[in-house]
């Protein structure tokens, strides 16, 4: 016998026993606050509140109310970016907008694809940052928004809203006009200060495990989370992409800070944090949902990361930008400092990713010990320690939880990616708790670091591809059929 009169087993199965009410409590939690959010959805959706519209495709190309100014922030991406620009350049065929790149003067590569692009279209402006990359993201955002008001003062014409994307972005050919009749409408009651479309990843071609786990997760959250956001008025938080603020709101915000600029260079997910500000200054953030009159989502769809190295940093940053540094920023206030239960409730959801990832990696060690305590019990050297009725009761609600997220996370990939995808979501729920827990600890290890006084910087993901290059491919293959 050893310390306190048990056997190495009996300790191991005590052990066991602890790992499972830790685990099995804070999984309960989570389902139960999943639960409530799938409620709200439910009555929404019984309620005509969370209908999506259908867009006359008319209207999807129709003149701007305002002028528009797109910003793209890059480093690194001459793979992908002539792409993006060649797209935007064609879909959206409004003149009156104008696309901000911007580049630093150490990445001349990236500057030249975006011109050769452009075929010398004029509403191109790329804008080379007089310092070497990479810096932030957001100090990137500066820069352009340096540009557009030298720009104005020069035309003498100010812009109306200002639209946020990405270098691997493939843009809607709706998304223009929608977030332009939202931010410049004629009825002004209807009118926002910010609004965001849904983000749909793009199933990538030899990655369906890492890259394809995104599909899911955005699936979900695009489609009932930030719903059930907007429908309670809690602060929507900017993806990035697919969103846009309206000029007055970017001046209200700049003239709030030292720098004289909207965008936060210090922050890592300045992008989260620009949606939630717009809550907290009183204005009015919106989340739409829209479909083209074939069922299409609008929406900006991208190839998220291929290979898990890729996926982890990424999430990294996610994690360490919204789950702890916004804490330190933003805490837990909203409309003019004051704190409502719907936005303590969103903002807590929203941080618990470190808390997620420790859940996560002791649920696997939990699996590993229950599988080598059953093999020493087998063998004759343990006996399994007896579960109470509470205990058990636990175990049964955690399993009907999962079940229950299993059959939400299916019917939302199904309804945009089809019935393949949707079997496929179900079987890579380890891949994305893997990396989940992996981002976690890295997210920790790199806010502590922060603390210690380590420099942020754009620790971007690298792109190789562009879901324009394969929804190319597949219209060829479809006229290549039909004929």
């Amino acid at each position: 016998m050893s310390l306190l009169g048990f056997a190495p087993w009996e300790w191991l199965a005590l052990v066991e026993h602890e790992l499972l009410l830790f685990a099995g409590f804070f999984f309960l939690l989570g389902a139960l606050d999943e639960f409530a959010v799938d409620l709200i959805w439910i009555w929404l959706k019984l309620t005509g509140r969370a209908k999506v519209a259908r867009l006359a495709e008319e209207k999807a190309s129709s003149p701007l109310l305002g002028r528009a100014a797109v910003f793209i922030p890059a480093w690194q991406e001459e793979r992908v970016i002539g792409t993006t620009v060649a797209h935007a350049l064609a879909v959206w065929p409004q003149q009156d907008w104008r696309l901000y790149i911007g580049c630093y003067r150490n990445d001349s590569a990236t500057a030249e694809a975006a011109r050769f692009a452009s075929r010398g279209d004029p509403r191109l402006h790329i804008v080379t940052l007089d310092s070497d990359g990479p810096s932030t993201k957001a100090d990137c955002l500066n820069w352009l928004y340096r540009a557009m008001e030298q720009d104005e003062a020069r035309s003498g014409k100010a812009f109306q809203m200002v639209v946020l994307h990405d270098a691997e972005d493939m843009v809607d050919p709706a998304a223009l006009t929608v977030l332009d009749a939202a931010i410049c409408g004629s009825d002004h009651s209807s009118r926002a200060d910010f609004v965001q479309l849904p983000v749909l990843p793009m199933p990538q071609p030899g990655s369906p495990w890492i890259s394809g786990h995104y599909c899911e997760e955005f699936a979900e959250a695009h489609g009932k989370g930030l719903v059930v956001r907007d429908a309670i008025s809690a602060g929507i938080p900017a993806a990035g992409v697919g969103c846009a603020n309206s000029r007055q709101i970017l001046a209200q915000m700049a003239a709030m800070q030292s720098s004289q600029l909207p965008f936060a260079a210090d922050c890592l997910t300045e992008d989260y944090e620009l949606g939630l500000n717009v809550t907290a200054l009183g204005a009015r953030g919106r989340f739409l949902r829209l479909r083209h009159s074939d069922g299409r989502l609008v929406a900006t769809r991208a190839f998220f990361p291929a290979r898990i190295d890729q996926s982890v940093r990424q999430k990294t940053r996610w994690v360490h930008g919204i789950a702890l540094q916004s804490w330190d920023r933003l805490g837990w206030s909203s409309r003019g400092g004051r704190s409502g239960l719907a936005e303590i409730w969103m903002r807590l959801r929203d941080r618990r990713g470190p808390l997620t990832a420790l859940v996560l990696a002791l649920a696997y060690l939990l699996l590993a010990l229950a599988a080598l305590g059953w093999g020493a019990a087998q063998m004759g050297y343990a006996v399994a320690w007896p579960l109470s009725p509470a205990m058990e009761a636990l175990l049964i609600a955690n399993f009907v939880g999962f079940g229950w997220r299993i059959l939400w996370r299916f019917a939302f990939k199904l309804r945009e990616y089809g019935p393949g995808q949707a079997v496929m979501a179900i079987f890579r729920i380890p891949v994305a708790n893997i990396i989940a827990i992996m981002a976690g600890r890295r997210a920790v290890m790199a806010y502590l670091q922060t603390l210690r006084g380590k420099a942020i910087f754009w620790d971007k993901t690298s792109h190789d591809a562009h879901s324009v290059w394969i929804a190319s491919r597949k219209a060829t293959q479809r006229r290549s059929g039909a004929l």
